[in-house]
């Protein structure tokens, strides 16, 4: 029945392109255009989901191992574009790449520039906490989020345009106890040396941190938010988005992509969070 189904899906998707002609979006071009790959936009600094590899300097990791998954999907070969974070949604709709397959959050302000799919991925939204002041406050790695939200000194760092910064700010944190940085690396010092007490963000980053300062930090395991993770894409490209979401209902099926990512990835993931595996950013609950 599924295979019917997207076999219907792909037909009509033939007949749109046909209809375009000259007016077919970017991100359907490889569909017409043997030489024209999908072009996936993510910033590759983001181990294990978006890096470079080490001896090749290829693009590789979780995402990319997505996105290429996606492009043989919908029979398109995929060139991995590396934008800055910050920059995925101009690139997108300016036309510079295709699609965004990047670990991006689809939060309703960036619903308002661009389209997004179903979520593909779920990031429990977990805190990097600076030791002393766990320590004068009582926190440990299994308090609860709300026993941190509701001490009201505790001051949290976040990145420019990630739901680091936002969603503080969401909870109802003032911004005089919000501050704003421009990048990882200088928000996780700013956790390390005390000067603010905790970053929010994802468990990769926080528990690799972590993993980098053991006895200046410990890992808030109880998320402050779950955080739906899916593909950008540009306004108006409904069908793109429609074969977006047939593959993404495929992700779990036996012997599919997500049993592929965990014989891969499994591993490289439990050696970052230790409690965890990716089964930990594959589902919701």
């Amino acid at each position: 029945m599924r295979k019917t189904w997207i076999g219907l899906m792909m037909l009509v998707f033939t007949m749109v392109l046909g209809a375009c002609g000259s007016r077919v979006t970017p991100a359907l071009d490889c569909r017409v255009e043997e030489d024209r790959p999908l072009r996936v936009g993510m910033n590759l600094i983001y181990e294990p989901f978006e890096m470079r590899n080490l001896e090749t300097n290829e693009p590789e990791g979780i995402s990319v191992d997505i996105a290429h998954a996606f492009g043989e999907f919908i029979g398109c070969d995929v060139e991995i574009v590396n934008v800055n974070f910050a920059n995925l949604i101009d690139a997108l709709t300016l036309g510079d790449i295709d699609v965004i397959i990047a670990s991006m959050s689809a939060t309703p302000q960036r619903a308002q520039l661009i389209d997004f799919s179903d979520p593909y991925m779920y990031y429990r939204i977990i805190g990097l906490v600076n030791q002393d002041y766990a320590d004068a406050n009582g926190i440990t790695e299994d308090s609860s989020a709300e026993d941190v939200l509701a001490i009201e000194t505790t001051s949290f760092v976040g990145i420019a345009g990630q739901v680091s910064y936002s969603l503080p700010l969401e909870l109802g944190i003032p911004q005089s106890r919000v501050r704003q940085m421009t990048g990882l690396e200088s928000a996780v010092a700013r956790v390390v040396q005390g000067d603010d007490d905790i970053l929010m963000m994802s468990g990769s980053p926080v528990a690799r941190n972590h993993n980098v300062n053991p006895d200046t930090t410990l890992i808030l395991w109880d998320p402050f938010d779950i955080s739906p993770i899916a593909m950008g894409i540009r306004q108006g490209e409904d069908e793109f988005r429609d074969l977006a979401n047939a593959f993404i209902a495929s992700l779990d099926e036996p012997g599919g992509v997500n049993d592929q990512l965990r014989e891969r990835w499994d591993d490289d993931i439990r050696a970052i969070l230790g409690r965890y595996g990716i089964d930990f950013f594959l589902y919701e609950e």
